[in-house]
Parts: structure tokens; sequence; C-alpha cells
């Protein structure tokens, strides 16, 4: 069985006529025909039956027909985009991603790589966890996922690329603001902004915090760091949250280190890096060598591991 095989027997079940097939292909009935003996002596099965006017699948027939039609527009699919990025094409990469990942770790990486790849299609897709983002992977809904780096995940691969210090983010009259540097003790007090419940950032917090005997109160959650930075700047708390690459003490705040409090790492998870595509192999190198240039020696590296 082949797919020249599948592909004949397909297009004579929607012309109902070898004939008809044969004429389009500029091939012989004979030849459309052992297209058709091939596969039937292979599955032990008549495909085809006779009529008046032209032929018609039988039961077994409109059974592999169903599959054939569903599977040969995906392969065809396939084979356009291989050939595309075999011959420096376009294609499509697709990133899932938190809501706010573009803003602070990709933007000027997103706009060199449209410049240099005009042609390929990128496809942002926006999960509000990490967790959601692996189950896009697994679901072969995207290509990259930018992830906070935890635990390992079945089936994905994991690759850090930049580590992230805590910063407490202050309003600039706070009675905290005038400090360099955080202590357990200094934290203690504190109004928390709590994060996301489900996010690998808040495991991470609130399991160092743990170790240090710290139990923080709340009035006070969000949905995602950049919420937590602005309440923090209206006064309504104080917001704990890695020092992402966009964020600077200009205007009301004020960033405080925390150094008592291991780094976050952010970077790339994929489902196999050596099956990724060249474009999303360029996108993803991309994004990590903005962070180096952007981070300095907070950057893991300016290329995920096992990339070329």
């Amino acid at each position: 069985m082949t797919l020249d095989d599948l592909r004949v027997f397909a297009a004579v079940c929607e012309a109902g006529s070898l004939s008809a097939v044969a004429r389009t292909l500029t091939c012989s009935q004979s030849a459309v025909s052992q297209h058709v003996k091939r596969l039937e002596r292979e599955l032990g099965l008549s495909l085809l039956e006779r009529r008046a006017r032209g032929v018609a699948p039988t039961h077994a027939g409109r059974v592999l027909y169903a599959a054939a039609a569903a599977g040969i527009g995906g392969i065809d699919l396939a084979l356009a985009e291989l050939r595309d990025l075999r011959d420096g094409g376009g294609g499509t990469v697709r990133i899932t991603t938190g809501a706010t990942t573009v803003r602070h770790f990709m933007s000027e990486a997103v706009v060199a790589f449209r410049e240099r790849f005009p042609e390929v299609s990128l496809e942002f897709q926006t999960e509000n966890s990490s967790r959601s983002c692996f189950d896009a992977l697994t679901a072969n809904e995207a290509d990259l996922a930018w992830i906070t780096i935890g635990a390992p995940v079945r089936g994905t691969e994991q690759r850090p690329v930049i580590e992230l210090p805590w910063v407490l983010v202050v309003r600039a009259d706070d009675p905290l603001a005038s400090r360099g540097t955080l202590g357990p003790a200094d934290l203690a007090d504190i109004r928390h902004i709590q994060l996301p419940e489900n996010s690998t950032s808040r495991r991470h917090l609130e399991d160092h915090l743990s170790r240090q005997g710290i139990q923080l109160t709340s009035t006070t959650s969000v949905a995602d760091w950049d919420t937590a930075i602005l309440l923090a700047e209206l006064g309504l708390g104080h917001a704990l949250v890695p020092a992402l690459p966009a964020l600077d003490s200009s205007g009301g705040i004020r960033l405080l280190p925390v150094p008592v409090l291991p780094p976050l790492s952010a970077g790339w998870a994929v489902r196999q890096w050596d099956a990724l595509s060249p474009p999303a192999r360029e996108f993803a190198n991309a994004i990590a060598e903005s962070l180096a240039h952007r981070a300095g020696p907070l950057a893991r590296g300016t290329r995920p591991r096992g990339q070329s």
C-alpha cells in the first residue's frame, strides 16, 4: 500500500469512474485499476463495485476512503510546508506563552525575527499557566512554549534561557523604598500581593519562603506579574516578583533585591529539540540571544542547549 495507491483510490471514489481518473492523471485505465487492485490484494477485501455507469465504493471501500480523504489533505499540507522549509521558504511557528511574556521577554527579538524572516507565520497562543503551555505542546497545538522552568514533564524537554532574581516592588514613598536589599525579617510584615494559585512562580516562592520560616499574609491576589506590579504602584500592597528584563524603577516604584530567594528560571519547553523546524529553532535562538544581550550575566546562555 502506497500513498499513490490511496490517492488514486480516493480520486476514483470521488469521480465514480476509472476512466475519468485516468484522463485526469494522463495514464491508462489499466494503470488506475492496478492501484485499486493492489489495495484489494493487501486488504483481502473488495473496495469497488461496478455499476451501469462507473463504479462505487463498497462498504469496505467507504471505510478506507473516509480515512484516506481525511489523511491525504493533511499530508499534502505537511509536504508543502516541508518543501518550503527545505527551500528556505516560509512555514509557521506556533508559540504558547503567558499573557505578558511577549512584552517582557520577546518584544525586541520578535521585531528582529520578522525582519529576517518575513515569510514565516507566527502564531501566539496565550495560556494562564506553565501547565497549560505543556498541555498545548503535548496536544501538538504549539511548537514552542515559554515557561517558568520547573519539575520535568513527561514527553517534553525544558531548556533554561534566563535567570530572574526576585525583587520586592514598592511605591517610591513606601517606608521600605530606601532599603538596599531585603532579608527574611523584612518580608515578614509586607502586605503581600499573591501570585496566581497554580503558577510555578508562586510554588517556587512559597517553597523557599517556608524554608526561611516566613509566612506571608495577603488580602490581594492577581492573575499575572504585571497586575501585581501595578497594584504595588497604586499602594495596595507589595509585589514579590521576578526581575523581568523590561522592568525598571522609573516612575513611582522601587525594586528592592531579595537575595535570600534563589532566582527563578525561565526558558523554552518543546516536545523534542531535534525535531523542531528550522524557523522554530531560529525563533527560539533569537529570543535567547536577545535576552542574553539585555540581561547580561542573568542570562544562562545565548542559545538553548541542544540547538544549532
